[in-house]
């Protein structure tokens, strides 16, 4: 078994969740704490993706990622880049289709926080990055850690984005959920079921890790 799909899929997940990790983390905190009358538009933009077909996403991130867009050209005449068909174009795809999973559960655990707590640490002199990183994540890491897990998870699921914006080149962009469809079309079912079957347990291990660690958390505040 070729396991070169899974190592693409893998570090394309890896480095789209460090990504909207880093992006994601403002982006939750301001719409947590914000009262801004743009907020629920803000709000229905970001998880856009979720409800989107992907094609349709897929459609758009591959046109305004081309040569012939400004921001696919500039890419291109700046760093030599091209955003389609390739790794590169892949990672700026899937940071799209996969914000609404970093951004929810980061955004609902700021929400859950106690407000005396935040106002404890602004009176206490800290900056708004300091309240963020010492006292409000390490008192959120149920969210922190679905956020981080169920963004990686589904960006290694993803199929209908990467196949329009990257197509299927081999150690390139021929990612796992791929390598699937195309075992499929021609009929090599064997090695689908193998494929097929590695996806559906790494799921179920990511998806149980992240109910085991809320659970822990839960019991050890006592509301278990």
């Amino acid at each position: 078994m070729d396991i070169t799909p899974f190592i693409l899929s893998f570090k394309l997940a890896a480095l789209t969740t460090l990504i909207l990790f880093l992006i994601a983390l403002p982006l939750a905190w301001w719409l947590s704490q914000t009262a801004s009358k743009s907020k629920p538009v803000l709000e229905a933009l970001t998880a856009l993706p979720i409800v989107l077909p992907p094609s349709v996403l897929g459609f758009y991130l591959l046109v305004a990622l081309s040569p012939n867009s400004a921001l696919g050209g500039f890419f291109e005449q700046l760093f030599g880049v091209k955003l389609v068909f390739s790794f590169v174009g892949l990672v700026v795809a899937s940071c799209f289709y996969s914000l609404p999973f970093m951004v929810q559960p980061l955004q609902s655990g700021f929400e859950g926080l106690n407000r005396h707590m935040i106002e404890a640490s602004y009176l206490a002199g800290k900056s708004k990055i300091q309240t963020v990183l010492k006292v409000a994540l390490p008192n959120m890491k149920p969210s922190l850690m679905t956020a981080l897990i169920i963004t990686f998870a589904h960006t290694v699921g993803e199929f209908g984005v990467v196949l329009m914006v990257g197509g299927s080149i081999p150690d390139e962009t021929k990612v796992a959920s791929v390598a699937i469809y195309e075992m499929v079309e021609i009929m090599d079912y064997a090695q689908a079921h193998i494929y097929a079957a590695v996806m559906v347990l790494m799921s179920f291990f990511v998806l149980l890790s992240v109910y085991i660690f809320n659970h822990k958390q839960k019991t050890k505040i006592g509301l278990i």
